[in-house]
C-alpha cells in the first residue's frame, strides 16, 4: 500500500452515508501506524467508531446540523491558524513550517507550547464548545479508549491526535460523566474498505475540511529535508522543461541563492515555501504567473495517486475493476490521458466495452471524444480518461447491483427498462448495451421494446427509439454485434410508424408540428441509414400522404415535400409547381411562410441551383402587401438562419444582381444560345479537364 490512500467507513443499506480518511505518507497517523508495525507494537483507532457517528447524523435535526456545521467551520476546523494569525502569519500552514519543519533543534517543546495555546483557546471558547455534544462525546470515547489500555499493563503508551484534542487528555474529567455522554448513543451496521486517494483531494482547494494547502511540499519536505531547497527548484526547472520553457541550471542557481537571501532577511532558518515560491517566480518565470501556477499545481498540491494492494479490503465490485484495469493497461491516474481505440484489436475493444460499462453505472472515468471528420463507422474510438478518488464512492453505490462490472451494468440496464414505458430511453439503452457488450442486457432490452410497441400508440416514442436502433443496425459490424436479433424489431417498429404517422399530423398546433417536424427528420435519416429498399418505398408513400394532407400543418408538408425531392420521387418541376401553388397569394401569409420554413429550412442549396424555384419565391415576396411582408418576415428569417454562410452569402448576392426583382432572371433557352462563341472556348476546356471534347 503507497499513500495517498483513504479510508473508507460506509452504511451498506446508505451507500451515500460515509466518511473518507485520507493518509499521506508524512500523516502522523500513518507514520505511527508503520512504526507500530515494524517494531511489533499493537495500534489502536480512538476515535468515536463510525457506528455511532453515522447513526448521529442519521438523527440529528437539520437545526442542530446547522449548528455544529457552524461552530465546526469558526472554531474546531483550523485552530491551529487562531495561533498563527495572533503570531502575524497569514495561514496555520507557514506558522507550522517555520516553527516546526523547518525547526533546526530537535526537541518537544515546541509541542508542550502548542498544548498549552490550544489549552487557552478552548478556554476562551468553552461556552462554544461546550454546546458542541458531537466534540465532547469523540473525546469522551477517547479517554474511554485510553483508560482501557492502561488497564493493560502498558508502560507507555503514545497518543496520536489533532492539536485540538490534546487538553482533552490533560484536564480529564470523571469516568462517570464520561460514561454519561456515551450512554445510549444510537447504532447502525458499518462497512470499511481501503480506496487510492490523491493529494489534489487531500488539498483544500478540493474542499476537504481537514485538508492542507499543499499536500505536495509536505511530502518533499518529509522526504528531502536535508537537500529541500536545491531538490524543489530542480524539478519546478524541470517541469519547465517539460513545457518547451527555458529554464537553464544558472536559473536554479539563482533561485536557490534568491530564496536563501529571502530566508535570512525574513530570520528564518531556511527557506520555506514562500521564499522559493517568490525566488522561483522572480528568476525561472520573470513574473509570469502562467508560468508559476504550472509549478503550484505539480510541486504544491501535486498530483500523486496512492495504490492500494488487490488483496486490500475493497468491495468485489471494485476488486473486478481493479483486475480489469490491470489486464487492460489501463491505469487510473489523476491527470488527464487520451488514447486510441482500435476496435479491430481485442485489447483495445475489451477497454472499449469497460469504459461503456462504467458510464452504464453512472462512473464516468472515461470521457468518448468527437474527432472532426470521423464517421460514425470508423473502427476507432476516442477517448480521455481521468480518474477521480471519488469514483470509489460511486462503485460501492453501484456495488449492489453485481459483483464484476459486467454482471452490474447488465442489471442495471434491465432494472432501468422494466421500471420505463418511455421506448426511447430504452433504445438508447439498448445503443449502450451493445456498445458495452453485454449480451444478456441486450436480448431483455429487446424483448422489452417488443412488448412496449406492440401495446404503445405512440407514434413519438416509436419514432424517438427508430433512431439508435438504426444506428445500431448500420454500424452493429463495426464493434462484432450480432444484429439479427435488431431486424425484426426494427422492421415491426417501421410498419407501426409508417401506419399511425399520417393520423398523427392531422390539426396538430404550432409546438406538436414543430416536435413532429425533428422526429420526421431524424426518422427519415434513420430509414436512409438502413438502406432498405421495402422501407425506402414504404417511407416514400407516407411521404405523399403527408405532401398532400389536407387537414396537416403547412410546416409538415413542406418538409414532407422537401424529402421526396432528395429522395427523387419529386422532380424539379414538380417541386416548383407545388411550391407555386404554396405560395400562391390567395393563401394565408403565416401558412404560406410555414410551408416555406418546412421546405427550405437546413439548406438553401436547392434555390441556388434551381432557378424556377427561386423565382417562384422571389415573385412571392415582393407581391406580398407590407403588413403581410411585416407579419412573415420572422419566419423568413428563421428559416434563412439555418441555411449556411456561404449560401446566405450568394442568396444576397443574388437578390443585389436582381435589383429588387427590377431583372428577372432568364430560364435557359437553347435558341438564344451562341454556338460558336462557346465553340471557341472547348479546346482550353479539353486541355484543362484532360479529356477530349467533340465539337
Amino acid at each position: 500500500m503507497k499513500p495517498p490512500v483513504a479510508l473508507l467507513i460506509y452504511a451498506p443499506d446508505d451507500p451515500h452515508k460515509a466518511s473518507f480518511y485520507p493518509f499521506a505518507v508524512y500523516s502522523p497517523e500513518w507514520q505511527a501506524i508503520q512504526h507500530g508495525l515494524r517494531q511489533n507494537i499493537p495500534v489502536r483507532f480512538m476515535d468515536l467508531p463510525h457506528t455511532h457517528i453515522l447513526a448521529e447524523e442519521l438523527h440529528e435535526n437539520e437545526k442542530e446540523k446547522g449548528q455544529y456545521q457552524e461552530k465546526q467551520e469558526d472554531i474546531h476546523h483550523d485552530p491551529i491558524g487562531h495561533l498563527a494569525r495572533a503570531a502575524g502569519y497569514t495561514d496555520g500552514e507557514r506558522w507550522w513550517e517555520h516553527m516546526v519543519e523547518t525547526r533546526q533543534e530537535n526537541d518537544t517543546e515546541i509541542f508542550a507550547a502548542i498544548l498549552e495555546g490550544m489549552t487557552a483557546l478552548r478556554k476562551e471558547l468553552a461556552n462554544e464548545q461546550n454546546e458542541n455534544l458531537h466534540e465532547k462525546r469523540r473525546e469522551a470515547y477517547m479517554r474511554k479508549t485510553l483508560r482501557e489500555t492502561q488497564k493493560e499493563d502498558y508502560k507507555k503508551i503514545a497518543v496520536v491526535c489533532g492539536a485540538w484534542h490534546g487538553p482533552a487528555f490533560v484536564n480529564v474529567p470523571t469516568v462517570k460523566s464520561d460514561n454519561e455522554l456515551l450512554k445510549g448513543l444510537p447504532a447502525i451496521k458499518t462497512k470499511s474498505a481501503w480506496a487510492p486517494w490523491s493529494y489534489s483531494r487531500i488539498s483544500f482547494w478540493t474542499g476537504y475540511g481537514a485538508g492542507v494547502y499543499s499536500p505536495e511540499w509536505y511530502h518533499i519536505l518529509w522526504d528531502q529535508k536535508k537537500n529541500l531547497v536545491t531538490y524543489w527548484l530542480t524539478r519546478a526547472a524541470r517541469l519547465m522543461r517539460q513545457e518547451q520553457l527555458d529554464v537553464s541550471s544558472a536559473h536554479v542557481i539563482e533561485a536557490v541563492r534568491l530564496s536563501e537571501a529571502l530566508a535570512s532577511l525574513r530570520g528564518h532558518p531556511l527557506p520555506g515555501l514562500e521564499e522559493m515560491d517568490e525566488a522561483a517566480l522572480a528568476v525561472m518565470c520573470f513574473g509570469e504567473e502562467a508560468s508559476m501556477r504550472l509549478i503550484r499545481k505539480k510541486l504544491v498540491v501535486g498530483d500523486r495517486m496512492g495504490v492500494i494492494p488487490q488483496d486490500a479490503p475493497v468491495v468485489p465490485l471494485q476488486q473486478d475493476l481493479m483486475k480489469w484495469q490491470k489486464t487492460l493497461r489501463l491505469p487510473a491516474k489523476e491527470d488527464t490521458r487520451e488514447y486510441d481505440f482500435d476496435l479491430r484489436k481485442p485489447t483495445d475493444l475489451s477497454r472499449s466495452h469497460l469504459l461503456h460499462r462504467l458510464r452504464l453505472l453512472e462512473i464516468p472515468w472515461g470521457e468518448q471524444l468527437t474527432q472532426k471528420g470521423r464517421s460514425a463507422g470508423t473502427f476507432h474510438e476516442y477517448w480521455q480518461l481521468q480518474w477521480k478518488p471519488e469514483f470509489v464512492m460511486d462503485l460501492i453505490q453501484a456495488a449492489r447491483w453485481g459483483n464484476t462490472v459486467e454482471n452490474a451494468a447488465s442489471a442495471r440496464c434491465i432494472h432501468t427498462a422494466d421500471h420505463t414505458d418511455n421506448l426511447k430511453e430504452i433504445a438508447t439503452l439498448l445503443d449502450n448495451a451493445l456498445l458495452a457488450d453485454l449480451p444478456e442486457a441486450v436480448e431483455s432490452l429487446i424483448s422489452s421494446i417488443q412488448e412496449r410497441t406492440a401495446k404503445s400508440g405512440d407514434v413519438q416514442q416509436m419514432m424517438q427509439a427508430m433512431i439508435p436502433l438504426a444506428r445500431v443496425m448500420r454500424y452493429g459490424n463495426v464493434r462484432q454485434t450480432d444484429k439479427s436479433m435488431l431486424k425484426g424489431v426494427i422492421d415491426g417498429l417501421a410498419a407501426r410508424i409508417m401506419i399511425n404517422l399520417p393520423g398523427a399530423c392531422v390539426s396538430i398546433n404550432d409546438e406538436a408540428a414543430e416536435q413532429m417536424f425533428e422526429l420526421i427528420n431524424g426518422t427519415h435519416s434513420a430509414i436512409t441509414l438502413l438502406q432498405s429498399e421495402e422501407q425506402m418505398q414504404g417511407w416514400a408513400s407516407v411521404l405523399n400522404q403527408l405532401a398532400d394532407l389536407k387537414n396537416g400543418h403547412n410546416l409538415i408538408n413542406g418538409r414532407s415535400c422537401r424529402l421526396l425531392q432528395e429522395m427523387g420521387h419529386f422532380p424539379l418541376e414538380e417541386a416548383a409547381r407545388r411550391m407555386s401553388l404554396a405560395l400562391s397569394l390567395a393563401n394565408d401569409s403565416s401558412q404560406v411562410a410555414a410551408w416555406l420554413e418546412g421546405f427550405l429550412r437546413g439548406s438553401g442549396l436547392i434555390l441556388i441551383h434551381d432557378q424556377r424555384l427561386w423565382q417562384v419565391l422571389d415573385d412571392w415576396i415582393t407581391g406580398l402587401r407590407d403588413d403581410h411582408f411585416s407579419e412573415v418576415l420572422p419566419l423568413l428569417r428563421r428559416t434563412f438562419s439555418t441555411f449556411a454562410v456561404s449560401e446566405r452569402r450568394y442568396i444576397g448576392q443574388q437578390v443585389k444582381r436582381n435589383d429588387s426583382g427590377a431583372a428577372k432572371a432568364v430560364l435557359f433557352d437553347s435558341e438564344r444560345l451562341d454556338y460558336e462563341r462557346a465553340g471557341r472556348i472547348l479546346p482550353l476546356l479539353s486541355q484543362i479537364l484532360d479529356v477530349e471534347i467533340e465539337t
